[in-house]
């Protein structure tokens, strides 16, 4: 498996687009589509939030009950939730009029909003967005980057990521794109994903590997505590890679897997790295730990501790915080058998040793904490199990961007 260029249109067969239908906003692109002449199986997984915006309602009843998906029309600036029968309705007219427009069923057409909770949708404007979007559609990696940048809100620069892999003695492609930077929080962390790959593969075993790998990426990452009402992330699968098609949990079950791994982890960490006002990646690494969910919940502990992402913004080596993250998690271990330590490219410096400070120097620590990466790793030895998450520093700025965000 390697990485290589592009996102959304790396896989052989899918075409991708974004225009300006002035959704929302008058001088930037709007308005998203991903496309596939060929249809595709499809799977996703959304927010486990009660309150559910009509796309993900939507695109949850198409994935459950029919086999095939042709396309995704998505749109930024207003989410489609909390708007009723009458934001259902509009999830059945985009859908209907991409139907009409690029010529498939209605029932291949999935939907997705993004934006500020509780207005409606000017569908004049989607629906003339989608005849724009058929015009500007395209299968280069152009035509995919400015897909992904049409789909950002307060992103502050588009995630697309792909590696190619071999099945079945094939050369096959999976590529990603997401928008997500606040709002995200686990059990899903709020954004939206899509991922598109050339793989001939069973709707049932595409539905196992996504459900499963969601568990140690996207649930792993947190901005600001706070779950959207929109969460979705979409695999699409054209099978036009060539491959005999995956049936069984063989190794080219596996080959996919860790592609598929590799686009959902390098995704997660691209929405934490850009945190709405953050200035660097946070990472925690739990190992040793005597179970692999404590190891989880240890790790997301910690990186969804203000205080802690406070000290991180501060360039601070508020060891404390850690481990008193550590400590509220509803974890039991003995904290004094903890080892603790920050990681970044200006070095790596243990801070505590067996719950008690190292006598470390405060000049190194502050060093390390001021890059863009930065890692805590936290030693339990209480056992085998890991677990890595990730999120970002708080700053001045998330209250700004969120104290004006309808304006």
């Amino acid at each position: 498996m390697k990485q290589i260029e592009g996102g959304i249109t790396a896989a052989k067969g899918f075409e991708a687009a974004g225009v300006n239908a002035e959704i929302k906003y008058k001088n930037r692109n709007d308005m998203a589509l991903i496309f596939s002449e060929r249809p595709c199986v499809a799977a996703g997984v959304f927010t486990t939030n009660v309150v559910k915006a009509a796309p993900v309602l939507w695109d949850r009843y198409l994935i459950d009950n029919y086999e095939e998906m042709h396309a995704v029309i998505i749109n930024a600036g207003i989410a489609n939730a909390c708007t009723g029968e009458e934001g259902m309705g509009y999830c059945r007219q985009t859908s209907q009029a991409a139907s009409d427009i690029l010529n498939i069923d209605v029932s291949s057409v999935a939907v997705a909003s993004t934006g500020v909770i509780g207005m409606q949708l000017p569908i004049d404007k989607i629906i003339n967005g989608i005849s724009l979007l058929k015009d500007a559609k395209g299968n280069t990696l152009e035509h995919g980057h400015v897909a992904a940048q049409s789909i950002m809100t307060t992103d502050t620069k588009p995630k697309e990521i792909a590696f190619q892999f071999e099945v079945d003695g094939k050369t096959a492609t999976i590529g990603g794109m997401c928008k997500g930077s606040g709002m995200i929080h686990p059990n899903m962390c709020t954004m939206l994903c899509f991922i598109t790959t050339d793989v001939a593969i069973s709707k049932t075993l595409l539905s196992e590997a996504l459900s499963n790998d969601v568990v140690d990426t996207f649930n792993m990452v947190s901005v600001d505590g706070d779950t959207s009402t929109n969460d979705t992330v979409i695999v699409m699968a054209n099978g036009e890679a060539g491959n005999t098609k995956i049936k069984a949990k063989d190794a080219d079950y596996d080959e996919f897997c860790k592609a598929l791994h590799g686009v959902m982890e390098g995704i997660s960490k691209m929405i934490a790295g850009d945190g709405e006002g953050c200035t660097c990646l946070f990472e925690c690494k739990v190992v040793h730990a005597n179970t692999k969910e404590n190891a989880r919940t240890l790790a997301k502990s910690v990186i969804k501790s203000n205080l802690t992402k406070a000290a991180i913004f501060g360039h601070d080596a508020n060891w404390g915080r850690i481990l008193c993250a550590l400590g509220y998690s509803g974890v039991n271990f003995d904290p004094y058998k903890v080892d603790i330590w920050f990681e970044s490219k200006a070095g790596k410096l243990k801070i505590v040793e067996n719950g008690i400070s190292t006598g470390y120097s405060e000049e190194k620590a502050t060093e390390i904490l001021s890059q863009e990466y930065v890692t805590a790793l936290c030693d339990m030895k209480d056992g085998v199990e890991e677990a890595t998450a990730w999120g970002c520093d708080l700053t001045y700025e998330y209250v700004k961007i969120n104290g004006d965000y309808r304006s």
